[in-house]
């Protein structure tokens, strides 16, 4: 899928008018059906199943429908569960880029990723009481990179009050063996399933706490799909599946050295030291020479995390690469304006460029998560930052890690959020 861009000079992309606010409209029926008769042929080949549990508490909708984020085909899956019932679906607002109309007229609500949006609240409390219409929801925003649970924001309890209308979830399996992020839109023979639950009836959210809500949903979005693959004996037998796995893994366990790692076939190479390992059809790594430091791929995952996390409490943590730069103020397209710079230390984000014309700094607690996607709509890896006024995405020209910047920005938010606690608990207690 690609998206409309534009060659732009800057000052033309940060002067082009931002979007007029909408009230999301209820889906039309029509739409909705061309969709439900598309997602058959994909749900088809992977013989699509799904459980409910806990459905007769969930009484009469409108419901907020909370889904775990895999792949393309978890909105077929919604589709699948809840036509004819009609509901509005919660997306990243370069959705709508040149088709908002299109968007618009299936229901669904843009917002930005990563970014305060007290718009998207208001919305979302329009469409539930004055239209009476469900909402579907991706609460971690962006695809899993490691086929793990990613950080959800804070708080969401706090908007479920204010809804006040039952909360399901839609889990599924499957969905990211069939199609994972890192192996550059290839499918795989793999079976789909999904588990519908009412996770909180109108009565929890009264009498549940904020955190109590949050807890709560935590523990539903806590998953390892490569774990479950491994439990189920769930074979991959593409010859493909470890192509990009670099992509995730794009440290050494062996050597340590960063951005030499090659994932091609079965076998993920480090180009420095010469060590591989051969990824088997369930999942697991099994080094070629010596010994297999980490054989589940989220725990060298969590192993690079932690390495980044030393390297920001040393303040030795640096990205500094040449991109080119795309912006969004409206859905007319992404304007291409030309080249520049990108860096990221404790300070957070900095975006130069243009001749000298842009100068954009991103705050490491303005997010607790970075929107960081591969092959973004075709044009390349990416970083986005930016703010309510503009949206900067960020193409890096050389081997620049995006896993290891949103791993940073995500361990940069936490150590600078607990460090303000520390000391705002240093002042009330002296």
């Amino acid at each position: 899928m690609k998206i409309k861009t534009k060659q732009v000079p800057l000052e033309y992309a940060l002067a082009a008018p931002k979007p007029k606010a909408k009230k999301p409209k209820k889906p039309n029926i029509l739409f909705s059906t061309l969709i439900r008769l598309l997602a058959i042929p994909d749900l088809w080949a992977t013989k699509f199943t799904y459980t409910k549990s806990r459905m007769d508490k969930a009484g009469k909708g409108p419901y907020l429908i909370l889904m775990n984020h895999s792949s393309f085909i978890d909105l077929k899956i919604a589709y699948k569960l809840f036509y004819p019932m009609p509901f509005c679906t919660i997306c990243t607002s370069d959705g709508f880029v040149g088709k908002s109309w299109l968007m618009r007229k299936i229901g669904c609500i843009p917002t930005l990723k990563f970014v305060t949006d007290l718009t998207l609240v208001k919305d979302m409390l329009h469409i539930a009481k004055n239209k009476k219409v469900s909402i579907l929801m991706y609460p971690e925003a962006s695809y899993t990179f490691d086929g793990t649970a990613t950080p959800l924001p804070q708080k969401l309890g706090t908007i479920f009050k204010k809804l006040d209308i039952p909360v399901l979830t839609v889990m599924t399996e499957g969905a990211f063996l069939r199609d994972p992020l890192y192996n550059g839109l290839q499918l795989r023979k793999a079976k789909v399933s999904a588990h519908l639950h009412c996770l909180l009836t109108r009565d929890d959210i009264k009498e549940k706490s904020v955190e109590e809500i949050d807890e709560i949903l935590k523990d539903a979005f806590t998953f390892d799909n490569f774990a479950r693959q491994y439990e189920t004996k769930t074979e991959i037998t593409e010859a493909f599946r470890a192509d990009g796995l670099h992509r995730i893994l794009y440290k050494c366990a062996c050597c340590g050295a960063e951005g030499k790692m090659v994932g091609s076939g079965t076998t993920l190479t480090c180009n420095e030291c010469g060590k591989s390992w051969h990824m088997n059809t369930l999942g697991r790594l099994e080094a070629q020479n010596g010994k297999t430091e980490f054989d589940h791929i989220p725990d060298w995952y969590a192993w690079q995390r932690g390495c980044v996390k030393k390297e920001l409490e040393s303040d030795t943590y640096r990205l500094d690469t040449e991109v080119n730069i795309g912006i969004m103020r409206n859905y007319k397209a992404i304007y291409m304006v030309g080249d520049g710079r990108l860096t990221h230390d404790t300070d957070g984000f900095k975006l130069t460029g243009c001749d000298g014309k842009l100068n954009y700094e991103h705050a490491p607690t303005k997010s607790y998560g970075l929107y960081a996607d591969y092959f973004w709509y075709e044009i390349g890896d990416v970083i986005s930052i930016g703010n309510k006024d503009a949206i900067y995405y960020c193409f890096p020209k050389e081997n620049a890690i995006v896993a290891k910047a949103r791993l940073a920005a995500e361990e940069l938010y936490k150590i600078k959020k607990q460090t303000k606690t520390t000391m705002t608990a240093g002042v009330k207690n002296g």
